[in-house]
């Protein structure tokens, strides 16, 4: 699986300098042979592999106002050992969301290394961003237990101080 993964990272064109030092740093970590995967909550091991999606219709992106980190966030999950990331963003769309997948990119759009903020702050995030489409229209269930809520928000009325830090920068990757 480690391959596969390889492969998925590797197949994000980058939309900057930073993301093209993320990716290679992303690749040698890979490749390193270290853990990847979460196997003990919170962080252990201390740095892990994320699958971010955003739901995406048209102009607007949803995002959950997620109980632990404090920030309106795209949905997504810790990647399961043994899990490629794809299947983690639609595994994570059926638990936190309700819904059944469907990609808007064939491929990954982004990805980042963060370091934690909020409650489970103090780890690191190696996050792989995917687009899924969406449908404003429809009512979403949500997982209570992770979200205060959920919202669909215009591209251009993200809430950029509170969120992800590299938000701002995958919006201008979404919507060139």
């Amino acid at each position: 699986m480690r391959a596969e993964i390889r492969k998925e990272v590797d197949l994000i064109e980058p939309l900057d300098q930073l993301e093209k030092e993320t990716k290679s740093d992303v690749l040698s970590w890979i490749d390193s042979g270290v853990e990847i995967c979460r196997l003990k909550k919170p962080d252990i091991p201390p740095k892990h592999l994320i699958s971010y999606f955003a739901l995406v219709d048209g102009e607007y992106i949803l995002l959950v106002d997620h109980i632990n980190a404090e920030l309106w966030l795209p949905t997504g999950g810790h990647v399961e050992p043994d899990e490629h990331p794809r299947n983690t963003a639609l595994r994570e769309a059926k638990e936190e969301l309700s819904i059944d997948g469907e990609f808007l990119h064939e491929h990954p759009l982004f990805v980042t290394i963060t370091e934690t903020v909020g409650k489970t702050a103090g780890h690191t995030d190696v996050s792989i961003w995917y687009t899924l489409k969406g449908d404003r229209s429809k009512e979403l269930a949500f997982d209570d237990s992770e979200f205060l809520g959920v919202r669909w928000f215009r591209k251009d009325e993200v809430p950029l101080d509170r969120t992800d830090k590299h938000m701002e920068r995958f919006l201008k990757k979404l919507y060139p």
